[in-house]
């Protein structure tokens, strides 16, 4: 039996991998720092995607950053998380809830890569949330920030 079978697989939103590239999210610490305890004890394994990476160098290009500190981040994230993709069944759900009429089409993707892929994710996206309950998608495996706080708080102490 696989190892990662007993270990909690968790797709991040985009906001949580901001801070490794340098740029500051308010309110992020805590749940970062039960990420790290969980990834570091060997409890979770934490997943990206192309997409994230490609929201990252998008909120970029319209800021001030330090170049190094992009490239140790981007290089942390390749060596540290586990990279996933959507599945076909994937795309063609995110499509199908944009012509619904979500209108960012990344964070569709980040949720229907979860779904599809059996990962959780971690998101604080309400507008999100709401959306997809609103359309009746099932959100089982989405962890909203507040409650992931709530729930592992005191790994981060």
């Amino acid at each position: 039996m696989n190892s990662s079978m007993s270990k909690t697989r968790i797709l991040l939103d985009t906001t949580y991998l901001l801070p490794v590239i340098g740029v500051e999210v308010e309110d992020v610490e805590k749940p970062l720092a039960i990420l790290e305890k969980l990834y570091k004890s060997g409890k979770a394994e934490i997943y990206y995607t192309p997409f994230s990476i490609l929201e990252i160098l998008g909120k970029l290009s319209r800021i001030s950053y330090d170049r190094e500190r992009v490239v140790l981040g981007l290089k942390s994230i390749r060596e540290t998380f586990r990279i996933t993709h959507p599945t076909v069944a994937g795309y063609m759900k995110a499509l199908e809830l944009r012509r619904k009429g979500f209108k960012d089409l990344i964070d569709l993707l980040l949720y229907t890569t979860a779904k599809t892929r059996r990962l959780y994710f971690l998101t604080r996206d309400r507008e999100l949330i709401d959306f997809l309950e609103t359309v009746r998608e099932d959100t089982s495996n989405i962890v909203y920030d507040k409650e992931f706080t709530r729930k592992h708080g005191k790994l981060s102490s």
